[in-house]
């Protein structure tokens, strides 16, 4: 088994949230850098009355490390044939929903129209199904993707090194992945059949799209599947051992809510997960790895999404659209329903209110072909 798991399932066999108190939390959040311990206290019940004092740190770290500057982008779903089973997934391959698959001349159509609201960053999603979209395909659409955008991000399912690099070669610069809970015994009953089901080879995913040459990765769980507290230990934990073993990589965290859909398997109990849970992860996140980038998704409300901002998140997408196409042609149905449809412009006035830096191109790439 992967050496980074074996150990983050040690400290997640060994971590009693409900032990610590407010005395702990008080201790942890007068040092001047938090550890392994510390983060973990900061994740406990107990620190939910200390969520204002929180806050007020980890916006000086932001301010710190990441100046005034907010981010933006959206993705662009190329298609949602998916071959798992995964019984919360709007894309589950046995729900009875509209698939589509954007043809390479619709891509390009469909980057045209995002990039004409003054984007620079655009994430590439596809459902997991190699058949319909094999690395050649997605390589295809990057390079598409590269004469538009100067930050080209990846959604897709797990790939070997050899498809990473080859998938860095067309361009891509960084991969997102998410476990969706690190509860392993949980995930197998989360997910069915399909590949998806090798828990190991997905947590490995990041290591490899790194080895392969990536600029960055993003981390992530899905808040509502299982113990959040216990999830985001995990996740902040395998991206604190990522970044001790790739140094010079961008280590990012997306923080996700579930969004329960018509298809959602009725046997399925999802934990009830609040915006007070969440804002508790993100501000976790920050004062554990100030230096990692934190992304706030559409699955949230206007007014939340607009309050983090600038706090913990650094990172904010707009003008989304969860279905495939959607810019120019909707051509298959959504994995989930947003919570916050603002458009491009909108989403800048509401970053420039909050007296912050509305950021559309954070990172060119120089490379040499």
């Amino acid at each position: 088994m992967n050496n980074i798991l074996n150990i983050i399932f040690q400290f997640i066999k060994n971590y009693s949230y409900e032990k610590y108190s407010e005395n702990d939390i008080s201790i942890s959040l007068q040092k001047e850098s938090l550890n392994i311990h510390d983060f973990g206290v900061l994740l406990s019940p107990a620190a939910e009355s200390f969520l204002e004092k929180m806050a007020h740190r980890a916006k000086n770290e932001t301010r710190k490390h990441f100046g005034n500057a907010i981010s933006l982008y959206t993705p662009l779903y190329l298609s949602n044939y998916c071959e798992n089973n995964c019984i919360y997934c709007g894309f589950n391959t046995e729900n009875k929903i509209k698939r589509g698959k954007l043809s390479l001349p619709e891509i390009d159509n469909e980057l045209k129209a995002i990039a004409n609201t003054g984007l620079k960053e655009i994430l590439l999603l596809t459902g997991e199904d190699r058949s319909n979209t094999n690395a050649d395909y997605i390589g295809k659409a990057i390079k598409l993707a590269s004469k538009y955008f100067t930050t080209i991000g990846l959604e897709i399912y797990p790939l070997n090194v050899d498809e990473y690099a080859y998938l860095y070669s067309c361009g891509a610069d960084f991969v997102s992945i998410y476990q969706e809970t690190y509860d392993i015994d949980l995930y197998q009953k989360l997910h069915v059949c399909g590949p998806k089901k090798d828990f190991i080879y997905r947590f490995e995913s990041q290591e490899r799209a790194l080895n392969a040459g990536m600029r960055g990765v993003s981390l992530g769980f899905l808040l509502g599947l299982g113990d959040f507290r216990k999830d985001a230990f995990a996740t902040g934990l395998h991206a604190y051992f990522l970044q001790q073993k790739f140094t010079d990589a961008d280590i990012a965290f997306s923080v996700p809510r579930l969004r329960i859909n018509s298809f959602s398997d009725p046997n399925f109990n999802s934990q009830i997960s609040s915006e007070k849970n969440l804002l508790q992860t993100m501000l976790a996140y920050r004062l554990f790895m100030p230096f990692s980038s934190i992304a706030i998704s559409t699955r949230e409300r206007a007014a939340f999404r607009d309050n983090v901002i600038g706090i913990a998140a650094t990172k904010i997408s707009a003008e989304v659209k969860t279905s495939v196409g959607g810019h120019i042609e909707k051509k298959g149905d959504e994995q989930f329903r947003i919570s916050d449809s603002r458009n491009v412009s909108q989403i800048h006035n509401a970053i420039i209110s909050k007296r912050l830096q509305p950021i559309y191109a954070d990172f060119i790439s120089m490379r040499i072909t």
